[in-house]
């Protein structure tokens, strides 16, 4: 783990302790999380090149759908159906964390692994354009009987939490691309600023939960760390004919999401177990990226051994 990821990891924990355990302090915070993820969303979108898109081999098309299909229909709704049967009230939160985009980061933690990051670009683009459709008629069509579902009022926001950076930093591309650069220059210290804000409006509207089902977060923990480890072995799995760095490549794609969309989102329309879920993800978001490395480069040694 490199010195920033355990920075991040310090900021998410400290600043989501800090709601839970002083939530009248953190209480101006509130109503603002929406804000800070579409600006965080806009300085994540400026660093990805939007031309990875080009590559439009019948091959790569194929592999893209499949992968795109998997990422937000079938493995979400699987893993709810299993989630459901077993673990009820997980049920929603797994089906908002599995059924989310690609993460922004994704790209550069495939850049991290030494993986290709193309395709890893390209399940962030069009994930990012679909699931502000795809997630909440999923919500509606698998938990419709169960809970209330506005489906208008998640697409819209979801909408706007994506399209509105996409589209901002496109025309900063454009228009104003020295002050792009510029902002790009602070991007970490301004990111880490924007996941405690996120975190400080979010979780000190929950922090009663917290006192009231200490065991709950061990759950979430546990949860994450096994859902992180199927998006992975499911990334993994569809890639049938490809080397080492395809199979890293698609497993990241599934196993790296945006859960700080899922924080957000999820705050507005469920109870506090989604957005607890999401949180604690970023345990396994950053702490498995040390196995899948160990893993990779023992496969990638015995390969050139053979």
């Amino acid at each position: 783990m490199r010195l920033n990821d355990l920075i991040l990891l310090i900021v998410i924990f400290v600043s989501a302790g800090l709601a839970i355990f002083l939530p009248d302090l953190c209480a101006p915070f509130r109503p603002y999380p929406l804000y800070f993820m579409m600006f965080l969303m806009f300085l994540s979108f400026s660093r990805i090149k939007f031309d990875s898109l080009l590559d439009t081999s019948s091959t790569a098309l194929k592999r893209l759908v499949v992968l795109v299909s998997f990422k937000l229909i079938l493995l979400p709704a699987i893993l709810y159906w299993i989630t459901n049967w077993l673990f009820p009230d997980f049920a929603i939160p797994v089906l908002l964390l599995s059924g989310i985009s690609t993460g922004v980061v994704a790209p550069f933690m495939a850049n991290l692994l030494e993986t290709e990051v193309a395709p890893v670009l390209r399940m962030v683009i069009v994930t990012s354009l679909i699931a502000p459709f795809s997630l909440p008629a999923l919500l509606k069509i698998l938990a419709g009987a169960e809970v209330h579902i506005p489906l208008d009022s998640m697409v819209r926001l979801l909408a706007m939490v994506v399209f509105v950076p996409m589209f901002g930093v496109l025309l900063a591309r454009r228009f104003c691309m020295d002050f792009l650069d510029r902002i790009l220059v602070f991007h970490f210290p301004v990111s880490l600023i924007i996941f405690a804000a996120i975190n400080l409006g979010v979780f000190s509207k929950y922090s009663h939960f917290f006192f009231q089902s200490p065991s709950v977060i061990v759950s979430c923990v546990i949860v994450a760390y096994v859902l992180s480890a199927i998006y992975y072995l499911v990334g993994f799995a569809l890639i049938n004919k490809g080397g080492h760095k395809e199979k890293l490549a698609s497993g990241i794609s599934f196993a790296i999401m945006n859960n700080v969309l899922v924080i957000v989102f999820s705050s507005y329309f469920f109870g506090p177990l989604s957005p607890t879920l999401a949180a604690v993800y970023m345990f396994p978001f950053f702490t498995m990226i040390i196995p899948i490395k160990i893993l990779f480069s023992r496969s990638t040694c015995a390969s050139d051994k053979i």
